[in-house]
């Protein structure tokens, strides 16, 4: 029980460092174009992060818990291998500013840890299959439904004075910011919840069907919320400055076309990147005013890291599985 109490704490950490790590997704953009100052930015992101377990439902956490490594490899080290790549690549990626994906440094943690202890048999494929195939969908989806909210607004708003317009999409990036956090909170949160679940199942906590008590529930929110409250931001001043210059009309289209991603990846049990999809819906505005405007070597820099998170984290959880053994034997 000690043991387990252990590993708990270890995933709510990492939930934490998750919700610090991506604080940039949910208000780098609303702080970049002055709607929200920072320290009311954070609450407002805190705040939907933590209720958005009564909007969405758990079928993430089903995906991460039973989808990506059979359950029946699944103990103590496999967890640890697994919370120690994803924890070490958060620190690592904060510590630069780059903006990586917590989630995928999760998945590649969990793969690499299962496979150190049973090879590619431990692989559940649909699973990483169709969050592989994520990693490329969300932010292409996120380009494309930002740049089309950016067409669609410039017709409507065609004929306003640029001071109406903009003083119009203030008020709204207000509750486009809010979308973008719900479904932060919605997606993210829900892969610490799907370790813990499994974990508390492999010590014979919970039997049945695979689900989520409230407890797990309410705690890696928590957890989550507050790491929010903390912000990353070195990693805001990336997103929010580094790639293109934002105004608040672009603001709103691209935590818009963020949000409807994550709400659709969500609904569909998939756990994708909150930082893939924001930072292709803004890469989506920025190439709508013109191409030139969007600053493609950091871009580039931010594409390597998405292309290296899963296989480093894979590395470091095998790594720590294989140290564990020393240390929990």
């Amino acid at each position: 029980m000690t043991l387990l109490i252990c590993l708990i704490a270890v995933a709510l950490f990492f939930d934490f460092l998750n919700g610090l790590h991506d604080a940039a997704n949910s208000i780098a953009t609303i702080v970049s174009t002055r709607v929200l100052a920072p320290r009311y930015a954070v609450f407002w992101a805190a705040f939907f992060n933590f209720i958005a377990f009564l909007v969405f439902g758990l079928h993430v956490a089903g995906t991460v818990g039973s989808g990506i490594v059979d359950v029946a490899v699944v103990d103590d080290r496999v967890i640890l291998g697994a919370l120690g790549g994803a924890i070490s690549w958060n620190l690592l990626t904060w510590y630069l500013g780059i903006p990586s994906s917590s989630s995928h440094a999760l998945i590649g943690g969990l793969l690499g840890a299962g496979i150190a202890k049973a090879g590619l048999g431990a692989v559940v494929w649909p699973g990483v299959l169709t969050t592989s195939a994520a990693i490329v969908l969300s932010p292409a989806l996120g380009f494309a439904l930002a740049l089309l909210l950016v067409l669609i607004v410039s017709w409507l708003f065609v004929r306003s004075t640029p001071a109406a317009v903009d003083g119009t999409f203030r008020k709204l990036q207000v509750v486009s910011a809010s979308l973008y956090s719900l479904g932060h909170g919605g997606n993210d949160a829900q892969k610490t919840m799907g370790i813990i679940a499994v974990l508390l199942y492999a010590h014979g906590q919970e039997s049945g069907t695979f689900h989520v008590p409230l407890w797990v529930v309410l705690s890696c929110q928590s957890a989550m919320a507050l790491g929010t409250l903390l912000g990353g931001w070195r990693i805001v001043h990336t997103m929010g400055s580094k790639i293109t210059r934002l105004s608040p009309v672009q603001g709103f289209c691209a935590e818009t076309g963020g949000a409807l991603t994550l709400f659709a990846a969500t609904a569909f049990g998939i756990p994708v990147s909150t930082t893939h999809t924001i930072t292709g819906a803004i890469i989506g505005v920025g190439a709508a005013r013109r191409v030139s405007a969007v600053r493609w070597n950091v871009a580039q820099g931010i594409v390597v890291a998405w292309v290296i998170t899963m296989p480093a984290a894979a590395l470091v959880g095998a790594l720590v599985y294989a140290l564990s053994g020393f240390v929990l034997s």
